[in-house]
């Protein structure tokens, strides 16, 4: 069946690596940074466990609970806050600790570029993101995406069914009819689980060397 939409990720496909803003900021920080690893190794190992991980902050996993939207960004700095430490032993201020996390964040023009040829030549273009409770560059989306959905925003988050559903339902197509990009290899998974032909996203070049074998204009 013929590609007619291009789904996207927006951390770590359209922006650099996430890695790469956490090593700044952890070093920004004087954050010791086995305190982060070992804590966010365990939270997302467990976020990441399956379709029916945990989705309430009451028992339930944390990243889970802040991607669907059941747990405020505040109350998730404190928590994470509270598990770190920096390298003189002090305590991490929670207050702003998610806006500083993702400050190194910065557009990829070359996976903008795609999406924009892509609509340029008729194919629909869809975003797909598990928020953190952070700010989007809107600016950057007019008249880029036909259909914008924020996993906090909806109450849903990928790798469930449910929210790759709700993004086809609101482009109007079917799964085989559409492309999904993603860094997170379970979501690749669960998206051709469903049908969607899944790119995992591994540099611009890789993602759009895939997408043009696919027979995308790019």
């Amino acid at each position: 069946m013929t590609i007619r939409a291009v789904i996207t990720d927006w951390g770590g496909v359209l922006t650099s690596p996430l890695h790469d803003a956490i090593k700044i900021w952890l070093e920004a920080d004087r954050i010791d940074a086995a305190s982060y690893k070992t804590t966010m190794r365990t939270w997302f190992t467990t976020a990441y466990a399956g379709e029916h991980a945990a989705s309430a902050y009451s028992g339930g996993n944390l990243i889970h609970a802040l991607e669907d939207g059941t747990l405020p960004p505040a109350e998730f700095e404190r928590l994470l806050a509270a598990e770190l430490v920096t390298v003189d032993g002090d305590a991490v201020p929670a207050e702003g600790l998610l806006d500083r996390m993702f400050a190194a964040f910065h557009p990829v023009e070359p996976m903008y570029e795609a999406l924009h040829t892509a609509k340029a030549n008729g194919l629909q273009t869809a975003l797909l993101s598990n928020s953190w409770g952070n700010t989007y560059p809107r600016d950057l989306w007019g008249g880029l995406f036909d259909a914008v959905v924020i996993s906090g925003e909806v109450g849903m988050r990928k790798p469930a069914p449910e929210i790759f559903a709700h993004t086809l339902d609101a482009l109007g197509l079917r799964a085989a009819e559409c492309v999904f990009i993603d860094d997170i290899a379970e979501n690749i998974t669960a998206a051709e689980s469903l049908g969607l032909t899944g790119v995992l996203h591994t540099t611009p070049h890789s993602t759009r060397t895939a997408l043009s074998a696919l027979g995308l204009p790019l």
